[in-house]
């Protein structure tokens, strides 16, 4: 890959020794001959990236989520540095970030191409985000009942505490939680998992890239909270559809080039085994 010439960094302040971090990190590259931008605020604003050729995100998942919209919109390639829990999306460790920075500066990485979800509330402008689209009542305690239309075709209704529509990425997110499946990333797919649902026979359903999902509020004046990543709400309604669709944009992601998938699968979610030798 080509060298890096100017990063922003990205740091979640509130995560243990971040700063610090961001700060070695940052030395790093200005000794490899790259300029530096540091970016406090999170989600980031539009432009942030512009003119930037990476950018290192040091927290969590739930930071390196925040950057993720406006690095799609700009092109700019994600290294995510965990200094939070699980970190699927970090996959980076703090000694792994300070004994190959250097590497990545000068090109010795390759590029995970990460599929993202569009949602929108009837007409209204789309946003886009990496892992999922949560559809469940305004009111925490409340039951909802909730039709899902693919491609103008009837899948069936919902009565239960939501729905989470997942990208492959965000697969090991909430939808995991709720009892999805754990999907690869390289499978451009949507995952539509309902939450507590009342029917034992409703299960996750696997849409194919091109569907293109409606779903419809038959909650008799319930309203819906519809939320985005679990960061950010793209609204309430209560007549107007929310469609959901794969979105025209891919996120990369900076990955070692022997980073593999299932090792990380393996590593965060305590599986037993180790990989067995080749013959």
């Amino acid at each position: 890959m080509p060298r890096l010439r100017k990063l922003a960094f990205v740091v979640n302040a509130e995560k243990a020794g971040a700063s610090d971090l961001a700060r070695e990190l940052m030395t790093v590259a200005r000794r490899e001959g790259a300029g530096v931008r540091a970016i406090a605020r999170i989600p980031l604003r539009r432009g942030a990236l512009r003119g930037c050729d990476a950018c290192c995100v040091i927290g969590g998942d739930g930071t390196l989520l925040g950057a993720a919209g406006e690095a799609a919109r700009t092109g700019v390639p994600l290294i995510g540095v965990n200094r939070g829990s699980l970190g699927f999306l970090t996959t980076f460790s703090p000694d792994e970030a300070r004994a190959q920075f250097g590497d990545l500066i000068r090109g010795h990485f390759r590029i995970d191409r990460r599929a993202m979800l569009k949602g929108a509330i009837g007409s209204a402008p789309p946003d886009i985000v990496l892992n999922d689209v949560l559809i469940k009542a305004e009111a925490n305690s409340r039951l909802v009942r909730l039709e899902v239309v693919a491609d103008g075709e009837l899948v069936t209704d919902y009565i239960c505490d939501g729905l989470i529509f997942s990208t492959a990425t965000g697969s090991t997110a909430y939808n995991l939680s709720a009892g999805g499946p754990i999907i690869h990333p390289a499978a451009r797919v949507i995952a539509m998992t309902p939450i507590c649902p009342h029917t034992l026979s409703n299960r996750t359903v696997i849409f194919p890239e091109s569907v293109k999902l409606e779903v419809f509020n038959r909650a008799g004046g319930e309203r819906l909270l519809v939320a985005m990543d679990g960061q950010r709400n793209l609204g309430v309604c209560s007549d107007e559809p929310v469609r959901i669709s794969i979105a025209p944009l891919r996120l990369s992601l900076v990955q070692h080039p022997d980073y593999r998938y299932f090792s990380v699968v393996r590593t965060k979610l305590n599986w037993s085994g180790s990989p067995a030798p080749r013959r």
